[in-house]
């Protein structure tokens, strides 16, 4: 986990964000980088399993499939396949463009947290010409939670149970999406202050959030 700007300006408007299945929909090219995975190393892989629980770092899923000692092995392979297979079927999910806009328009900045790493992650920013204005990858669950007080962030937006913690964490607002693999009803359990369907609303809510 690398953290970039780890000075935050008072009063700063700082939103993070999660990026898998919170401002995109990464499990077509996920699903065909561990098929590629699955078909050099001879190891059946069940993919559309693997992509219905996105969220945890890479190494935690690989260690789903293989022995701990080939985990960085297929960790190193993983990657390499990535670039040419997992950014051009990825695209972002309802809303987000509109979500990011609205947190510029009220003279905040975007911050990107994510597990996946950094180089990745920025590939898929650029490959959607998504504005953010920080991005920090490597980071999962309560570590996201340490990056979004580095930053001085306020809201984290996130669509797994994690990142609910990395929010409660930071003392910051927890808006989650259902987006991933969890329910409204799940998040809110989890400790989410507010639940909603996509971004599609998020515009709206945030307006509501700085006016009170």
């Amino acid at each position: 986990m690398a953290i970039d700007r780890a000075t935050a300006v008072p009063n700063e408007l700082v939103v993070g964000f999660d990026l898998d299945m919170t401002l995109i929909d990464s499990r077509p090219g996920i699903a065909a980088v561990w098929d590629a995975v699955a078909a050099e190393t001879g190891v059946p892989i069940d993919s559309e399993l693997v992509v219905s629980r996105l969220g945890p770092p890479l190494a935690v899923e690989a260690a789903e499939w293989f022995p701990q000692d080939r985990v960085p092995e297929v960790v190193a392979m993983y990657r390499r396949f990535y670039p040419g297979l997992a950014v051009e079927p990825s695209d972002h999910l309802p809303g987000v463009v509109d979500a990011l806009a609205a947190v510029h328009a009220a003279g905040g900045r975007v911050l990107v947290i994510t597990a996946k790493n950094g180089p990745h992650a920025q590939l898929h920013l650029d490959h959607l010409g998504l504005e953010v204005d920080d991005l920090v990858g490597g980071a999962w669950a309560e570590e996201k939670g340490e990056v979004l007080r580095e930053y001085g962030a306020s809201i984290y937006v996130g669509d797994h149970l994690g990142d609910v913690r990395a929010a409660k964490v930071a003392d910051a607002y927890s808006v989650a999406v259902t987006t991933g693999p969890y329910s409204a009803e799940e998040l809110s359990a989890a400790g989410a202050d507010i639940v909603l369907a996509d971004l599609t609303a998020f515009p709206a809510w945030l307006a509501s959030h700085l006016a009170r």
